[in-house]
């Protein structure tokens, strides 16, 4: 994790660990409780279906776990296993850590761990990027997994990072596992939208659904990751991020509120949208180093339509920022409430089919501003 001071003498950045390595989970207190307990009482379930939105700590939780029940996989619902005092001994309150310096916790830090398998999305070298969805060919890896003698004599723990990022082909062949798990084995799914895995996937699983931070919680972690930013700026990417510190580090990465206010000025004008200023704003997005901005963008979009249909519907967001609520008033008495929301859907889906296409991010950013243009008419 990179510290210190930056050459103008403020404080930098400190990038947060990676899931499997970071020793500290704040916000989720009550699911690991609920998941220790389970374990405890010897009747942890097969497969556990972690959900929430992108970036609250779904997949530090699975790690968190994973690393507890492979820590202490001689007990099998038996207090010796789960409390003991070795080196990978489980902590004496209600939670699941382990101590960083244990073998288990670096193994699983490492990727080195033999009895922990993890599934993500690969990294596509044509497209020099990660592919859009997990394949077959990666969920196929846990039936060969599953099927080898645990390393340490305890559990086998399979963690799918993004479940519902799986294409069919692959999804079924997990769905196949799950109609038949092998004896101590545990498959733990993380999923940022749920109801996008297959109903049977779903009904297969213990269900723990996560909820965002609180605003505190975001800004006590915005501190710790980013001391450099203003204090306006860490209450605006606190009121952005949705309860996600995920999303509010990668807002601040991008320069999210300048772009947000971009985004606003550009559709805040009486008049309509200024054609130049929208098409020098497309063409700063559409540039290939501007990958992140273009990202943020499309998330931010998303998320103004969806305050909007809330505007449209009576209701108004607790973290408003002061510089929108004109501009959400006046387009929600414009449309009502389920238009928005479907033009949320068709502007999304506008960019999920620019990326799977490789079509143009500018005509894509052209179309999404004008489309709520006219729907403001």
């Amino acid at each position: 994790m990179r510290s210190g001071r930056d050459s103008a003498g403020e404080p930098a950045p400190a990038a947060p660990p990676a899931p499997r390595a970071n020793p500290e989970l704040v916000g989720h207190e009550a699911a690991e409780s609920a998941l220790r307990q389970l374990l405890q009482s010897g009747r942890l379930p097969h497969a556990l279906l972690l959900s929430g939105p992108r970036g609250i700590g779904k997949a530090t939780l699975a790690f968190r776990f994973a690393r507890y029940v492979l820590a202490n996989g001689a007990g099998e619902g038996s207090p010796g296993g789960l409390f003991g005092d070795g080196d990978d001994g489980g902590s004496s309150d209600a939670g699941l850590a382990i101590s960083p310096q244990s073998g288990t916790f670096r193994r699983v830090a490492s990727g080195g761990h033999a009895d922990l398998l993890t599934v993500e999305r690969a990294y596509d070298p044509r497209r020099r990027r990660l592919r859009g969805e997990i394949i077959v060919e990666n969920t196929r890896e846990i039936s060969a997994f599953l099927r080898l003698t645990p390393a340490e004599g305890g559990w086998r723990v399979v963690i799918v990072d993004g479940a519902d990022e799986m294409n069919r082909n692959a999804a079924n062949a997990l769905l196949k596992i799950l109609e038949e798990p092998p004896r101590r084995a545990l498959l733990l799914l993380v999923a940022h939208s749920p109801g996008r895995l297959l109903p049977t996937i779903r009904s297969r699983c213990r269900r723990f659904p996560l909820a965002p931070l609180p605003p505190a919680i975001v800004r006590q972690l915005l501190m710790r990751y980013r001391p450099d930013l203003p204090e306006p700026q860490s209450e605006a990417l606190t009121a952005l991020s949705g309860g996600s510190i995920g999303r509010a580090l990668d807002l601040a990465a991008a320069g999210g509120v300048e772009l947000y206010d971009s985004v606003l000025a550009l559709l805040a004008r009486d008049q309509g949208i200024d054609p130049a200023a929208l098409h020098a704003f497309a063409d700063r997005l559409a540039r290939g180093e501007s990958e992140e901005a273009y990202r943020a963008v499309e998330e931010l979009v998303a998320q103004l339509l969806a305050r909007v249909a809330g505007a449209a519907a009576g209701r108004t967001a607790g973290t408003e920022l002061p510089h929108e609520s004109a501009l959400l008033r006046r387009l929600g008495e414009r449309a009502p409430a389920a238009r928005w929301a479907e033009l949320r859907d068709e502007i999304g889906r506008s960019f999920a089919r620019t990326d799977a296409l490789n079509l143009d991010k500018k005509q894509t950013i052209l179309g999404a501003f004008f489309a709520i243009e006219g729907a403001a008419r």
